[in-house]
């Protein structure tokens, strides 16, 4: 089997947009994404953040799944301290039951916001594990009370996190791990999936010209200064810090190529912080040609970290 590619897309709301327009961007690059040839389409739950859309991934995982027909959807990820499971199993087991075979629920325990904003969302302080232990059990359709789930209406359970202390309790529960390098650039550790951020454009000096605006907002968060993704046109960039894979064709097929060396995984979820939408298409259009010089194996010596 060769590389997988999938997306995980946040619903940007950059400088000049509504979350409306960042939302109905999602929908289209969705369909554009299965169109490509693309595996999965997960999208967050982040709350309280001006530039995200994506807050309530159940429901928009539900308006993807119904955009599609091949697509695999789901949650990268829902926050399970947010939540009771039993609610979760039940929205996901919904889903499931409405698309069959197409969703999957990846789960992480980080926050999602600011403290002031996640207070109000009342957070349990049980243990994690304890959470996940539950909300597998309750996946199981032949003993649930998540009646949605029953007659085996089950997603995809997958566990997502940024160090190799998440991977081991996905190991040890047997949930499949997506490891978020887009994160954690400087972490390794074995993953089923991996995420990457990268921005793909014609040409090396494009794809740098793109990226002006993710390493300004980079900079402006560290000084902090927390702003809107500005235009190319207006950014004022930072120093390049690495988490953003950069360039044309061949320079993004070498360095997912070191990546995929590197993290021993065979799929690949791909975020892309562009400002234009039809750039971010682009680029996604850009990283789907180069699907099949991924699955080949990198020559000696070329790979780029």
């Amino acid at each position: 089997m060769g590389i997988r590619l999938s997306v995980l897309d946040t619903s940007p709301i950059v400088q000049g947009s509504t979350p409306r327009e960042a939302l109905r961007n999602t929908a289209d690059l969705a369909e554009l994404a299965e169109e490509l040839g693309f595996h999965r389409y997960w999208v967050p739950e982040h709350h309280g953040m001006r530039g995200v859309a994506s807050s309530a991934p159940a429901v928009l995982v539900g308006h993807l799944a119904t955009l599609t027909s091949r697509l695999r959807v789901g949650s990268g990820g829902v926050l399970l301290p947010n939540h009771p499971p039993l609610v979760v199993a039940e929205q996901f087991g919904t889903l499931a039951a409405l698309h069959p075979g197409r969703i999957d629920l990846g789960v992480g325990r980080a926050p999602g916001g600011a403290p002031h904003v996640v207070s109000t969302l009342r957070r349990t302080d049980r243990p994690y594990r304890e959470q996940l232990e539950e909300l597998q059990a309750l996946l199981d359709p032949a003993d649930t009370v998540a009646v949605p789930v029953q007659g085996g209406n089950v997603p995809e359970l997958w566990l997502l996190g940024s160090s190799p202390g998440t991977a081991e309790l996905a190991a040890e529960l047997g949930v499949p791990f997506a490891f978020a390098r887009h994160l954690s650039p400087d972490e390794t550790c074995r993953a089923d999936l991996v995420s990457v951020s990268v921005i793909a454009a014609e040409d090396d000096a494009r794809a740098e010209w793109l990226a002006g605006p993710i390493r300004a907002k980079v900079r402006s968060r560290r000084e902090g200064n927390r702003i809107l993704l500005p235009s190319p046109e207006d950014a004022h960039p930072g120093p390049d810090d690495g988490r953003v894979l950069v360039g044309g064709p061949e320079t993004i097929t070498r360095r997912l190529r070191a990546v995929l060396d590197e993290m021993g995984t065979e799929e690949l979820m791909i975020t892309s912080p562009i400002y234009h939408h039809a750039d971010r298409r682009r680029s996604y259009e850009l990283i789907a040609a180069i699907a099949d010089d991924l699955s080949s194996s990198a020559p000696s010596g070329t790979a780029e970290p």
